[in-house]
């Protein structure tokens, strides 16, 4: 059983690392990829560039893009194709100065409630807001493998890309991997949480 969870992860791992190279040259064997698809009306073309930069070059062209507002809904500025969603967190409360993301559409719900407990400036009392949420179980889900992609810094010019893998619930024993870095492989951060996630190293 874990040998089988430990391809399927691997599988994913691989996938997810590898996805631009793949889906790029299947593009090219079958031509001109699509146009992007048109803004939304008052939408701007550079908020709508500055987020993309966060998103793989395969999948950037028919992401959509969203703009959050305060009370943690937010206004599309471009409905795309594909499953991919980005937006720009720059500044906003308990937010790099520079910080921009992109995951799938079904972690809006996600997306919004991570702001919404970072907003928090007291460090204790957001931690204990985030465990009393996955206790009572009202913490929601990202799916299962979804990918997170961030482009965050002080500033654009030293922004970091970082990249992890949501695998909710996940344990070292329902998946065979390490519950911490020592092995040097891919291994699960938060086992066990809503927040359980597949870090690869170098990411």
């Amino acid at each position: 059983m874990i040998g089988g969870y430990m391809k399927r992860i691997a599988l994913l791992a691989f996938a997810a690392i590898t996805i631009s190279a793949g889906v790029a040259g299947a593009q090219e064997g079958r031509g001109a990829p699509p146009p992007p698809p048109p803004l939304s009306p008052g939408a701007s073309q550079a908020d709508v560039d500055k987020v993309l930069a966060a998103a793989p070059a395969n999948l950037r062209d028919q992401a959509t893009v969203i703009k959050w507002k305060a009370d943690w809904t937010y206004d599309t500025l471009r409905k795309g194709t594909n499953r991919l969603v980005c937006f720009d967190k720059s500044g906003l409360a308990g937010q790099l100065p520079f910080s921009l993301e992109c995951t799938s559409l079904g972690n809006l719900d996600r997306a919004a409630q991570n702001m919404k407990f970072e907003s928090e400036p007291d460090r204790t009392k957001r931690q204990a807001a985030l465990d009393a949420a996955e206790k009572d179980g009202s913490r929601a889900k990202p799916e299962f493998g979804s990918v997170w992609y961030h482009l965050m810094g002080k500033d654009q010019a030293t922004a970091r890309t970082h990249m992890t893998i949501a695998v909710p619930g996940a344990t070292t024993q329902s998946m065979g991997l390490p519950d911490n870095p020592k092995t040097g492989g891919v291994w699960i951060m938060n086992a066990g949480t809503s927040t359980a996630h597949l870090m690869v190293p170098g990411e």
